[in-house]
């Protein structure tokens, strides 16, 4: 175990872009928030903007990939917090499912369960290298970057090797309850879901800031049950709502897959054919071959909004 001094994203960004900027990323930022009904802040929200924002949504006053032209550097650093300039997904490791099994049981039966019994409420979001909590009560976060457990207490972060998810569950104070067996955690394996989780949330976030005022968008938030960031759009009452998601995987998908799927029945046609479930899909292969993969995902679920509304 390893002690530090926490970073805080949305202040190391505005530091990063300089010239009286303020900065919007994708990852949770303290302070807490203490009210409902997200308890959790909106990482690319502009109401609190104390001067023209750089943001990674197109929209704004400036988007990370405008600021880091010309300048390697910073075009390095936007590109490890899928800021933009975007970086390409890859072939995913052979450790690939006995990882994302690992961490999917650490997101539900650790992460999100110091979230819950905090505040009630266990959705989780991507944070660099992995995934993590909104920042709640005074000022806490946990979070996991690879094969590491971070928990972050005001201007201090804890640092533990994921070895466990009984060693995970002491490590953030919880009830000593769970299995004393190793996690089989490839760290190579666990980057490249971060990265899945990375992209997805920059994909989702910009469908929900470009597509979504209209429909009636949630926030965008990992799920630990399903071990997958997602953002709920459409009207509930007219049949329209669905969501819209990103899989790392599951029993009958053993790699990452987009999906849409429709609260209510799902339309018949060429766009609805899921394979194991009712509603849309885009399997992984098809984002690896394609030569832009953020303008397919988009593409994927604008087309599926547009078809349900």
């Amino acid at each position: 175990m390893t002690s530090e001094t926490a970073s805080d994203p949305r202040s190391e960004a505005r530091d990063r872009a300089g010239d009286g900027y303020d900065a919007r990323v994708l990852e949770p930022s303290p302070p807490a928030v203490l009210r409902g009904p997200w308890f959790a802040d909106d990482p690319v929200a502009r109401d609190d903007a104390a001067g023209p924002v750089v943001s990674p949504l197109p929209g704004g006053d400036l988007t990370w990939a405008q600021r880091a032209a010309g300048d390697d550097e910073l075009a390095a650093w936007c590109r490890e917090r899928w800021l933009g300039p975007h970086r390409a997904l890859g072939e995913l490791p052979s450790a690939y499912t006995a990882t994302r099994l690992a961490l999917h049981a650490v997101a539900e039966q650790v992460v999100a369960k110091a979230r819950e019994r905090a505040c009630g409420k266990f959705g989780l979001r991507w944070v660099r290298g992995g995934f993590g909590t909104p920042f709640f009560g005074d000022d806490v976060q946990v979070s996991v970057e690879a094969a590491m457990l971070h928990v972050v207490r005001g201007a201090t972060r804890t640092s533990t090797p994921l070895t466990s998810l009984a060693a995970a569950e002491r490590a953030v104070g919880g009830p000593a309850q769970l299995d004393e067996a190793p996690l089989d955690i490839d760290d190579g394996a666990a980057r490249a879901i971060g990265d899945w989780f990375g992209f997805s949330t920059s994909v989702l976030e910009e469908l929900r800031a470009g597509e979504g005022a209209a429909h009636a968008p949630s926030r965008v938030q990992l799920w630990p049950e399903h071990f997958d960031p997602a953002v709920e759009l459409g009207d509930e009452a007219a049949g329209t709502r669905a969501a819209y998601g990103c899989s790392p995987g599951d029993d009958a998908h053993p790699k990452p897959y987009l999906y849409v799927a429709p609260w209510t029945a799902t339309p018949a046609g060429e766009l609805w054919k899921a394979d194991g479930f009712a509603g849309a899909q885009l399997d992984y292969a098809e984002l690896l071959a394609a030569e832009d993969q953020r303008a397919l995902a988009l593409e994927f679920f604008a087309a599926r909004l547009r078809a349900l509304s």
